[in-house]
């Protein structure tokens, strides 16, 4: 063997490393890879179930109305993981999506000039929202969990003062473009939604929501104007959440001062589902996302099991803090090999 030779053998000879894998297997990313396994098994359970009781695979109709039917929560829960990165809670995410699927209900017209109009009037109810939800967090120094709460109130009273009992029309080219029932136009929300995330978590924005979430000082003193980015991170999810609500209009063809409720407890369900850590600083947008699949599909499990409805919430209950406890217990072990393997270094 020549001198040449040498390196060539010892660069083929040299062991395979796990390196590649390690920023995955990192905490950050613990949460994410637990919710893509539990979408994995709640899946698995869905199709089983559906092909035991009908004798088939569930079809295009089947799978286009669970897409339709997360694309509401699946904005709700990008806004909430938002303000849940940043240490906070949001409230308010059922009374804004009372809000604005009350106002698409009522003030909508069936003509592409009142859908892009009111369309961008909803949105911008949902920024003003934010911005008076961060504006008190921040410059006020209130907690988020309060300020919230108070504006869940009061957007719950504007809905009902917009629709008093359920009724109203939604537009069906609203319907048509984003939640087609025989036409699989959701994917493409759920793509604008992952898109989002991706351009939103690479941003001054998203970087400094994690900023914040670690260590509010820190990030004071790394630069980041926290009152600022504050503001700016609640309006933003305002303005994701009432995407939500007009989402939720046009899957419903209805409106309903009180069908937006439910999310704000299903929001936060989905951002823990999806890995968010609730102390701040930690998880993805994606987890969130895919929390919010979970849950959708979740509901299917329920029916094709034949649990009564009156005991649904009671498991999905018990679902969430088995996920929540499962999320935990694993990240944590993780986290403890990962410093073993370093400390053995």
């Amino acid at each position: 063997m020549t001198i040449e030779q040498q390196p060539d053998l010892e660069k083929r000879e040299k062991p395979v490393t796990l390196r590649p894998l390690r920023p995955w297997l990192s905490a950050q990313h613990t949460g994410l890879l637990l919710a893509v396994a539990l979408f994995v098994v709640v899946a698995g359970v869905y199709l089983a179930l559906y092909g035991a009781r009908q004798g088939t695979l569930p079809g295009g109709f089947e799978l286009t109305s669970t897409v339709n039917n997360a694309t509401p929560l699946i904005f709700a829960a990008l806004g909430q993981a938002l303000i849940v990165l940043t240490g906070g809670l949001d409230l308010s995410v059922g009374g804004l999506m009372d809000l604005t699927n009350s106002v698409a209900a009522t003030q909508m017209h069936d003509n592409p000039g009142g859908i892009a109009l009111w369309s961008v009037g909803i949105l911008l109810i949902g920024a003003a929202t934010g911005l008076v939800n961060g504006v008190l967090v921040a410059y006020g120094r209130l907690q988020p969990i309060l300020v919230t709460l108070g504006t869940l109130a009061i957007l719950q009273g504007l809905a009902l003062k917009v629709l008093p009992q359920p009724g109203g029309t939604v537009p069906a080219g609203l319907t048509r473009v984003v939640a087609h029932p025989d036409r699989p136009y959701g994917l493409a929300v759920v793509a604008l939604a992952g898109l989002i995330w991706f351009v939103l978590h690479r941003t001054r924005l998203g970087v400094s929501a994690y900023a914040i979430g670690n260590d509010r000082q820190a990030a004071r003193a790394g630069g980041v104007r926290v009152q600022r980015m504050t503001v700016l991170i609640y309006l933003t999810s305002g303005v994701l959440v009432a995407a939500g609500g007009l989402l939720l209009a046009a899957t419903t063809t209805g409106g309903d001062a009180t069908s937006g409720d439910v999310f704000t407890l299903t929001s936060i369900a989905a951002v823990v589902i999806g890995g968010v850590s609730l102390f701040g600083g930690r998880g993805s947008g994606a987890g969130a996302i895919i929390g919010a699949f979970v849950l959708t599909i979740l509901i299917n499990v329920l029916f094709f099991a034949h649990i009564d409805p009156l005991y649904e919430p009671l498991s999905e209950g018990v679902f969430l803090i088995f996920a929540a406890a499962l999320t935990a217990l694993l990240g944590l072990l993780l986290r403890r090999v990962l410093r073993t393997r370093r400390a053995g270094r």
